[in-house]
């Protein structure tokens, strides 16, 4: 896998959570993704989202803070800031798919940027096909 994609938090946060259904594919996904040097281009927004995310499950702020610089050292990411125009965007996204907020963000970018979306959300999954590409990871 070589073309860029738009990896959702439901992913990641699923991948360091071995209590999880799916976490050890979620991992290898992202192994995949690392050692294949896919294109990663996320939202800023993903940092904040899987620290604070990893933080609360695990208890433990050290850890949620370590995860953070390791996503931020991923050989291939791209990190792209919410401004005024991408939140305009994601706003539009939003009310035309019915998303929450943070997912029509990492929707928004994916379209900007014709990346595909990998997410385990079930409205992302449910209600994007018809204008992204789509899909778990596998």
């Amino acid at each position: 896998m070589k073309n860029a994609v738009t990896v959702d938090a439901s992913v990641l946060v699923n991948a360091f959570s071995p209590e999880e259904e799916g976490s050890e594919d979620s991992m290898a996904f992202l192994t995949r993704l690392s050692e294949e040097r896919t294109p990663l281009i996320q939202p800023t927004l993903f940092l904040p989202e899987i620290t604070a995310s990893i933080a609360r499950k695990q208890d433990d702020t050290d850890a949620a803070l370590e995860l953070e610089r390791d996503l931020k050292s991923f050989l291939e990411l791209t990190l792209i800031d919410l401004d005024e125009d991408l939140a305009d965007f994601a706003s539009e996204v939003a009310a035309k798919h019915r998303l929450r907020g943070s997912d029509s963000v990492y929707a928004a970018v994916a379209l900007r940027f014709g990346t595909e979306l990998i997410t385990l959300d079930r409205e992302q999954l449910e209600r994007l096909p018809k204008v992204l590409p789509v899909r778990k990871p596998e």
